[in-house]
């Protein structure tokens, strides 16, 4: 008994708590408490509520906690029936019963449902409230009140509400809505592919009960995101999409000549509405989505958590995002697990958001056994702890019962919460695919299974809550509503109230051929401000040595006017306009201080370690900003930034990649969003991407942001993409975002090297004075223009590498121009700039990338097309690679020279005098002559 002595030393309210969680959940003690407790009650201690009942023993508390733990294993999940009906941790003798000990009263141990007190009645109960076409996954919450507040939601009763006759009604008359819709849609449009929900209709009242429960609870609207399945069904029966305007999307009378963009196919677009909810209206946004099926998810976490921003919704429990996956898609899509850990972290954090998993138990013609090795899709989504509802999708009511619990739950404590809707498919991927060459068993077993809409209207006929003349007049009613729909769709542009996405974006254009041009300039005042702010300290904060000079430097070099570098410029275009009232989101890995150690945003105290923002302290009343050290992912953190910055323009939204060559990892963001939404979707979009690149001998990867790529993305006015060369230059195009009445992503192939390069750095008068961002910039030495018979364009770090040896050399006759902004091809600055040297006839693109990774394949074509005749266009730069970058220094040295020597017509070290250099043995460079595409002056 030595073990039990700290019993005389606790005191009666601590051990009455003890008791207390003893009872809820043995399991959660020590096991010396369990013996103890137990103990106690045998021999004749506290007992139960009921006097006639036998004491409580830890086997019946294990056995209701199993049944919370484990019920859901051989719960009834499955529409086609192929559920576990055992499961061995359940079996008695785990609980030190018997069969015989079935009649045995022992109370209600810790369950809150009613029992007759025997042990047989209690797994009855049990397993009405655990096992039916319900089942619950919740035990594995750390916090115990979450776990209380579902226990307490569904004990009492079973887990089956009832429902009123009405309450009956109004979801049967939904699922009558989804099928006669999908049955018209296979009737009127044969062939056509349209991703049919039939199987999983439930999803629509599911989905209706997520709205107006969120409505009751003041919720003021909801953001979906969802792929292809049932995507027409949730447009029009619960965003309330006209029927007219589905059907004209089928017939192609929405498209006219006149039509602006591309468009896309009608199961990706988006739509928005205002919707009645008893006494006050809720709004629903469904976000526009690409083939790519989770790529939603994070966008739509950034749209939700702009509009909490900008709404005032710090408690984040006005706005619910909603995101609707299939099975194979959320276990398969890393993006799922990225974007359900970004919800727990500051700075990405919505309030929780419902998952709905369509499962379908089958991806396209791939099994769940071939895609997964967990039993549910939802296994992913254990890492945060939230609760999980398997609802059999043939049990309307389980259905709507799981979607109160899951606005409740979500309400109530602003965790995610996610529904796994067991259904199946009626037909394959989509409507032309034939499912039976992969799954014939299955799909046999689909095909005499009656629809989740027959199997509940016979329930309620059983019930005696409807007749079948009423159940068939709601099919009547159902289809009455498309009947005249379908001819108003055959008009030229049925007529349909906008749906506006996001109010905030009114007064913005698309920006298609627009002047990009807009006063930038801010006085040398308000940067001195700036700069004394920031260097400004609270008097117990110590900075660290290095970081003093630092701080101390950039206000000594806008005191003098000169010597501001690139850290120093951002800090100045990030602090004018947080005075200006635009509020900043800089994200990205280690941002705070800088990959490069250049930024330094945050500063942590030498001695304690807390930390300041001089950008957050510039003056009362300034906008908010916001620097965050993103996890180590690319792809959804892109895509959240992606979704903040398109649900609020007015915010400059800000992504910095650690090195240029960490966009591959977002690469499906900006192929699929980004780059085309504007075209697909006519969604304007400011992103603001960093991407250092800069080929300094770092190896394969670091040196490249992949140039090309971005280029070859360019089309119709969708993006810019440039290459500043000083940090004024990045000032104006920063402050260019926010002052123009249009918003495009801006793609920043950013410095490394030039970070700390003096040469590179700009002077006040670069900042003020009515400067501008400069797409070109001509020679700064001014050369005597006739004498000029050689022009290198370029862009990025080989100018300054080619003016350097120019300069050594004290070469004549050639002209450097840098080109700041690849595209929008600046056409009218380059035709100026070539007028100014008539006498040249070497006109050359020079670049430090291989000739298949830099700007030279866009350039070609653009520049040869505005050559003055005689001149030819030549290529200066490394040969075609399928590595980004040489990985060796020395090599890398030895190809820099080769390039510089050709561009500047100078021999290679080695060959007048100098060290002796090796051959390269692949050659590095190749110097390709393109004639003037402009016919000559006799034709």
């Amino acid at each position: 008994m030595d073990r039990f002595d700290f019993v005389n030393r606790s005191n009666a309210d601590y051990m009455e708590r003890l008791y207390e969680q003893y009872q809820r959940d043995p399991r959660s003690l020590d096991q010396s408490w369990q013996a103890y407790f137990a103990g106690f009650e045998s021999a004749g201690g506290r007992r139960p509520a009921d006097e006639n009942a036998a004491p409580i023993t830890i086997g019946v508390h294990n056995l209701v906690h199993s049944y919370r733990e484990l019920g859901h294993v051989i719960a009834q999940l499955d529409p086609l029936g192929h559920d576990r009906t055992s499961h061995p941790l359940l079996d008695l003798s785990q609980f030190g019963m018997t069969a015989e000990s079935l009649d045995q009263v022992v109370g209600r141990a810790n369950f809150y449902g009613p029992t007759n007190g025997t042990i047989r009645d209690l797994i009855e109960k049990l397993r009405d409230t655990y096992c039916r076409t319900l089942g619950v996954e919740f035990q594995n919450i750390s916090d115990k009140t979450q776990r209380e507040w579902l226990t307490l939601r569904m004990e009492p009763i079973l887990n089956r509400p009832q429902f009123t006759p009405a309450e009956s009604r109004a979801i049967l008359f939904q699922l009558v809505a989804a099928e006669e819709f999908e049955k018209f849609l296979g009737t009127k449009f044969v062939g056509a592919k349209r991703f049919s929900l039939e199987g999983a209709e439930a999803l629509i009242p599911l989905l209706n009960t997520i709205v107006d429960d969120g409505a009751k609870l003041k919720v003021d609207e909801v953001c979906f995101g969802m792929s292809h399945r049932g995507r027409l069904n949730v447009l029009a029966h619960v965003l309330n999409k006209p029927y007219e305007v589905l059907f004209s999307e089928f017939m192609g009378t929405t498209v006219t000549a006149e039509t602006e963009g591309d468009g896309d196919v009608k199961y990706h677009l988006g739509y928005a509405n205002d919707r009645p909810a008893g006494d006050r209206k809720i709004h629903l946004s469904l976000s526009p989505n690409p083939s790519h099926l989770e790529l939603i998810d994070p966008v739509v976490q950034g749209i939700v958590r702009a509009k909490q921003s900008y709404k005032g919704d710090k408690d984040h429990g006005r706005i619910v995002p909603l995101l609707i996956h299939g099975d194979a898609a959320f276990t398969g899509q890393g993006i799922v697990s990225e974007t359900l850990n970004l919800s727990e972290l500051v700075g990405y954090r919505t309030g929780g958001t419902i998952h709905v998993i369509v499962n379908n138990q089958i991806g396209f013609t791939t099994t769940p056994r071939e895609s997964r090795f967990t039993p549910y899709p939802t296994d992913v989504a254990k890492m945060i702890q939230a609760p999980i509802f398997h609802v059999n999708g043939d049990d309307p009511e389980a259905v709507v019962h799981a979607a109160r619990l899951a606005i409740g739950f979500r309400e109530e404590f602003r965790c995610d919460v996610l529904i796994d809707l067991i259904c199946y498919r009626r037909h394959g991927h989509n409507e032309v695919d034939e499912p039976s060459f992969t799954q014939p068993v299955m799909y046999r077993e689909i095909a005499a299974h009656r629809s989740v809409r027959e199997l509940y209207s016979e329930r309620l006929i059983r019930e005696g809550k409807l007749t079948e003349e009423a159940i068939e007049g709601m099919r009547k009613e159902a289809r009455a509503r498309m009947e005249p729909a379908i001819k108003l769709a055959g008009e030229l542009r049925p007529r349909q109230r906008t749906a506006t996405m996001n109010p905030l974006w009114k007064g913005f254009t698309i920006g298609v051929n627009a002047d990009y041009s807009t006063k930038t300039a801010v006085p040398r005042e308000t940067l001195l401000r700036i700069a004394e702010s920031t260097a400004k300290l609270p008097a117990d904060f110590t900075i660290h040595p290095k970081l003093k000079k630092l701080m101390q430097g950039r206000l000594d070099a806008i005191k003098s006017g000169k010597g501001i570098d690139w850290g120093c410029g951002e800090m100045l275009a990030l602090g004018t306009m947080l005075l200006e009232g635009t509020p900043v989101r800089f994200t990205g890995q280690d941002v705070q201080r800088g990959t490069f150690s250049h930024r330094h945003a945050v500063l942590h105290d030498y001695n304690n370690g807390r930390t300041y923002t001089p950008l957050s302290n510039l003056a009362p009343g300034q906008s908010k900003f916001t620097i965050i050290n993103t996890m180590l992912s690319e792809l959804a953190v892109l895509g959240f930034e992606y979704g903040f910055s398109s649900g609020d323009p007015r915010n400059l939204v800000i992504w910095e990649a650690q090195f240029g060559d960490f966009v591959n990892g977002a690469q499906p963001i900006i192929d699929q969003m980004i780059a085309v939404a504007e075209s697909k979707w006519r969604l304007s979009n400011g992103l603001v991407m960093l991407l250092p690149h800069g080929f300094e001998g770092q190896g394969p990867e670091h040196s490249n942001a992949y140039l090309n790529r971005f280029l070859g993305l360019c089309a119709e006015d969708n993006m810019q993409v440039c290459v500043p060369s000083k940090p004024a230059q990045y000032f104006h195009l920063l402050r260019r975002q926010i002052h123009r009445k249009f918003r495009k992503p801006l793609i920043l192939m950013m410095p490394k090297f030039l970070l700390r390069y003096e040469p590179s750095s700009s002077a006040i008068e670069d900042f003020a004075d009515g400067s501008a961002f400069q797409s070109v910039i001509d020679d700064p030495t001014a050369p005597e223009r006739d004498s000029v018979r050689r022009v290198l364009f370029c862009c990025g770090k080989v100018f300054y590498d080619l003016h350097a040896r120019r300069e050594l050399e004290k070469l004549k006759g050639i002209a450097l121009v840098r080109v700041e902004q690849l595209y929008p091809f600046p056409k009218k600055e380059i035709q100026g700039i070539l007028s100014r040297y008539r006498q040249a006839r070497d006109i050359c693109w020079v670049q430090d990338e291989p000739r298949n990774r830099g700007a030279w394949s866009f350039m070609q074509e653009l520049l040869a097309e505005l050559l003055p005749d005689p001149a030819v266009l030549s290529y200066v730069g490394r040969d075609a690679a399928a590595s980004p970058a040489t990985g060796s220094y020395k090599m890398h040295e030895l190809e820099s020279e080769e390039v510089i020597c050709h561009a500047l017509e100078l021999p290679p070290k080695g060959k007048a005098g100098a060290a002796e250099i090796k051959p390269v043995e692949a050659k590095a460079v190749e110097t390709t002559a393109v004639a003037s595409s402009k016919p000559s002056s006799g034709q």
